[in-house]
């Protein structure tokens, strides 16, 4: 059987416990989401400007 103060110690390291997983999951929770988006390479070039600045054009 356990002491009282052995319980008691058991209790506040379970307090002690409890407190540092809800800071932690409250810092992971502020934090900004740290994915990296990268550019896919696409199977076909991208439309120069010049080209997409002479459509613009036409439909003004």
């Amino acid at each position: 059987m356990l002491s009282t103060r052995e319980r008691r110690a058991m209790l506040e390291k379970l307090i002690q416990a409890a407190i540092i997983t809800f800071l932690l999951h409250l810092i992971a929770g502020l934090s900004p989401n740290t994915i990296i988006q990268t550019k896919t390479a696409s199977p076909m070039q991208e439309t120069p400007p010049s080209i997409v600045s002479l459509l613009l054009r036409s439909f003004q």
